[in-house]
């Protein structure tokens, strides 16, 4: 099944931890978007993850009502239609909700997936991410064990931020500061309100740095290695090794060098979203500038049909993010590792 029943987002999540590569999660905003994101897996022969944001499903539920829900829901019944015609696996997955959208958002979708559960059928959606890195860690984590419970009764898998990822991204923001790094007190407070599997799979994003967007070197000082001590800290109080499944925050124009720290450190998934923005909309804007007296009228005349046309600079707009999600997929080691 091209879109993964929760046993087989199981399946890819222990495939990436036990073979030290993560899936690339890419941010989608529209059908064309969707079909880069899928393209790019499979040229790559890999397995990902397609996920929305607040603000994605917000534009996809159209200007006229702006209604969150009803964008990712009509995104992922598209995505469960097409993707079975790409000979990869891919989950579907919420992006940073913060507390303030909970009740537009996740919760609303829980509930859809608690009733797809209740008769017979798979979830909606195979994970989704609660955002609470701008409370208080307890108010966070309070917030977290409730959603926790909700999605393992719906066997979605939840996403949690214990602290800030710098930068912005939909209206969330955050300083680029000391703050951006968890410590291992977080992660045993963590672990001692969630649990460790018991309670709920969950997806831990842990800060070592991270920021969203892309700046300039110097400016972002990431530190994968930190991973490595949240690990070896809660694995030896609770007997188990590397207890946590990593999300890489931030990933856009990260080095190679940084990526692979973090994987083996216990990266699953690295989300990309400004990268493959920029490589959508580049070859876009090479097209209008190269070819402005066709897709404009200017002076009086016509233009050309052929240059305006969506589908001309669509078709180059696919071309080149589905290229950058192949390059994310071999820089995350997920190339050639699709499930067979």
């Amino acid at each position: 099944m091209p879109i993964a029943t929760p046993e087989v987002y199981n399946e890819m999540l222990d495939r990436a931890k036990a073979g030290k590569f993560a899936y690339p999660a890419i941010n989608v905003t529209s059908s064309q978007t969707l079909h880069a994101a899928l393209r790019g897996f499979a040229e790559a022969e890999s397995d990902g993850i397609i996920q929305i944001s607040t603000g994605g499903a917000e534009f996809l539920g159209g200007q006229h009502k702006r209604d969150m829900v009803t964008g990712a829901v009509a995104l992922a019944e598209f995505a469960h239609v097409v993707a079975a015609k790409y000979d990869i696996t891919v989950a579907l997955h919420t992006d940073h909700c913060p507390k303030d959208k909970l009740d537009g958002y996740v919760r609303p979708l829980l509930a859809i997936s608690a009733e797809r559960v209740a008769r017979g059928e798979n979830p909606l959606f195979q994970s989704h991410m609660w955002d609470g890195s701008a409370e208080t860690l307890a108010d966070n984590l309070e917030i977290a064990q409730e959603l926790l419970a909700q999605a393992a009764a719906a066997k979605i898998i939840l996403e949690v931020e214990i602290t800030p990822t710098g930068g912005e991204e939909d209206g969330v923001t955050h300083e680029i500061n000391d703050e951006l790094y968890t410590t291992v007190n977080d992660a045993v407070r963590t672990a001692e309100a969630l649990g460790l599997g018991e309670k709920g799979r969950y997806l831990l994003a842990a800060s070592f740095g991270n920021v969203h967007g892309v700046y300039k070197p110097g400016n972002v000082v990431l530190k994968p290695e930190l991973l490595r001590e949240l690990q070896d800290a809660i694995g030896k109080q609770y007997g188990k090794t590397d207890p946590f499944d990593f999300v890489f925050h931030g990933g856009s124009g990260s080095t190679a060098e940084e990526i692979a720290t973090a994987l083996e450190n216990g990266v699953v998934k690295m989300n990309l979203d400004t990268d493959t923005q920029y490589a959508f909309t580049r070859p876009v804007a090479d097209h209008m500038f190269r070819n402005y007296d066709g897709v404009l009228k200017v002076d009086g005349e016509v233009g050309k049909k052929n240059t305006y046309d969506p589908r001309t600079w669509g078709k180059l707009a696919e071309a080149s993010m589905a290229a950058r999600v192949l390059e994310a997929a071999q820089q995350l080691r997920s190339a050639g590792n699709r499930l067979k």
